[in-house]
């Protein structure tokens, strides 16, 4: 089965993404496939295709991980390789995540290669052509993000199927954080 580790995102969070893509969208600056809202999300790591028998071992280290709220916002609006854009993506920072990415990692650590590089980003577009890559990158680099911020409550370990009409995630297994706070 394919499956990946994910940080999903809270409704209000979706919906200013999708307020971003639709900007990007009236642009008409590349053809492509804007990432589906449902699908929005984060990857800690890509596990790729795992043996059935080998998901439980994965839920039952993944649920080991202990990790206390912390606090996520957005970046900036980039690209992957700007000689040759083909991902779209938003960055999120916070510290948080690169430490709950270790952990994961650490949990897993004689079962998949570790991260040699974390990037924490969700991809929002995929791109096929490009009309005026400068033009773009131009109006990428442009962008003025919502100052929203969001606390990260728990991760999950998604199973995704490939159909034509694009990838379905299903839910697996959620790890909440250890405590719950007010905001």
């Amino acid at each position: 089965m394919r499956s990946f580790i994910a940080l999903d995102f809270p409704l209000n969070i979706n919906n200013e993404i999708q307020k971003i893509q639709d900007l990007i969208r009236n642009q008409n600056l590349f053809i492509g496939k804007f990432t589906e809202s449902e699908n929005l999300h984060l990857t800690f790591k890509f596990l790729g295709e795992v043996e059935e028998d080998k998901i439980n071992l994965i839920k039952e280290r993944l649920s080991k991980i202990k990790f206390n709220p912390f606090e996520v916002h957005f970046g900036k609006v980039g690209v992957f390789t700007n000689s040759f854009p083909k991902i779209i993506w938003i960055e999120l920072r916070g510290k948080g995540l690169s430490d709950l990415q270790k952990n994961i990692d650490e949990q897993l650590k004689d079962l998949f290669e570790p991260e040699t590089i974390f990037m924490a980003h969700l991809t929002i577009a995929r791109i096929k052509r490009v009309f005026d890559k400068n033009k773009m990158l131009d109006y990428l680099n442009q962008i003025k993000l919502p100052k929203l911020r969001f606390i990260v409550e728990k991760f999950s370990l998604k199973k995704s199927e490939l159909l034509e009409s694009g990838p379905v995630y299903e839910d697996l297994l959620e790890i909440p954080c250890e405590k719950l706070i007010k905001i």
